[in-house]
């Protein structure tokens, strides 16, 4: 069988395929435990949920323009205006079938073959794939203080003459850290002054903690005519619990927006009438389940970070937002892939290996789930791992007694 240059060097997506083997194995029946997820628990807006339920009983669930519905992209304008203070007109506005398909359509909008993404690590795991789909070169940077937090030095030393963009995930997946205000400051501003595209990835935009405010792109840039090579994505998925919905959306100049939707139209025309109505009504109605949200993970964080303490050997940074952590494991093994293989094996609890996210020896950890999952799920890894820990374990009344070193 013959395939593309460009299909042979992708990879399959590696919290997809925990995703399904979590799902396989629960339809096993076996007691798994899945911390790798990235879905909150919490239901969807019942605003959400009421519009969906009266456009399937209206019976007109029909094409869309490729760029959203009127109602959607007026929810989204209002949005940008509360969260963002930037008024922006219908023309700068796309809604895609989730932020993925946004940055995907981005990408694909800007970047010619050969040209280089510049994008922090630890990064998302679909970012170095998403470029390689475009033709393009992805750059992830490494901070150079070994922290989770770049600055604009680390950024500023790999831009050559072929960097067509830097993407920026704030707060960021897998790793929680919120980026400082001068560090996003600064990206705004040389991206600008080297005539640079900046992708902020804004999917986790209120999922702070302790009191944070969200960082606002906009706050920064100098420059906010039709010339500006801003692009701002964002979607339902995280803040409204609402993953399953897929409607994301971007916002930038209105050349380039109508670029991305001729992109969108023959792709895949326009997200579900169904679901864009659900979005709509999930932006423009009550806001106190985002608030809700907030506060159930910034608990399970908490819950998380007190676990993951007591487990000898392991460092991990508190997250500032988002519902992940990134624990280095290296002590006890630095290649993740089989760090991961060997904690589902044992103990059947599902996590990330690190190295899908740009550094090998740690593993992404979500505390989006319940606590008796975050608390049960350290408790099992922490046994498989730490020898200094207790030789049994019961999982569901099953006693397991650890036979290796």
């Amino acid at each position: 069988m013959s395939i593309s240059l460009i299909a042979s060097t992708i990879s399959e997506s590696a919290t997809l395929k925990l995703n399904e083997t979590a799902a396989l194995l629960r339809a096993k029946g076996d007691p798994v435990i899945h911390l790798g997820g990235g879905e909150p628990k919490s239901k969807a807006p019942l605003d959400a949920l009421t519009a969906a339920a009266g456009m399937l009983s209206s019976g007109e669930v029909r094409y869309t323009p490729p760029d959203g519905i009127p109602t959607l992209r007026k929810a989204i304008i209002r949005y940008t205006d509360e969260f963002y203070h930037r008024k922006v007109e219908p023309e700068n506005v796309m809604a895609s079938g989730g932020a993925k398909q946004a940055i995907m359509v981005a990408l694909q909008a800007i970047v010619n073959p050969q040209e280089e993404v510049i994008f922090p690590a630890p990064y998302w795991v679909s970012y170095p794939e998403m470029v390689k789909l475009c033709g393009g070169i992805p750059v992830p940077v490494k901070p150079e203080d070994g922290t989770f937090r770049p600055r604009l030095q680390d950024i500023e030393q790999v831009v050559g003459p072929y960097t067509k963009a830097v993407m920026i995930n704030n707060p960021n997946n897998p790793a929680g850290v919120m980026y400082s205000e001068e560090f996003i400051a600064g990206i705004v501003e040389f991206c600008e002054s080297r005539d640079i595209y900046l992708i902020m990835d804004d999917i986790y935009q209120r999922l702070v903690f302790d009191g944070r405010k969200p960082l606002n792109c906009y706050d920064y840039a100098k420059d906010l005519s039709e010339n500006s090579k801003l692009i701002v994505i964002n979607g339902v998925s995280k803040q409204y619990a609402m993953t399953g919905f897929r409607i994301g959306w971007s916002v930038a100049s209105k050349r380039l927006t109508e670029v991305m939707t001729n992109i969108q139209g023959h792709q895949t025309s326009g997200p579900s009438v169904v679901l864009q109505h659900a979005a709509a009504a999930a932006l423009s109605g009550v806001q106190s389940g985002v608030d809700s949200l907030c506060a159930t993970l910034e608990n399970n964080r908490n819950i998380m970070m007190t676990e993951l303490n007591g487990f000898d050997g392991v460092h991990v940074e508190q997250p500032d937002g988002t519902f992940y952590c990134f624990p280095d494991f290296s002590v006890y093994g630095k290649d993740s892939v089989k760090l991961a293989q060997f904690v589902l094996d044992k103990v059947q609890v599902v996590t990330v290996p690190g190295v899908e996210f740009g550094m090998d020896g740690y593993l992404r950890l979500s505390y989006c789930g319940s606590v008796k999952d975050i608390t049960e799920g350290i408790e099992r890894m922490k046994w498989a791992l730490d020898l200094n820990s207790p030789n049994e374990i019961y999982i569901n009344e099953r006693k397991l007694v650890r036979d290796w070193a």
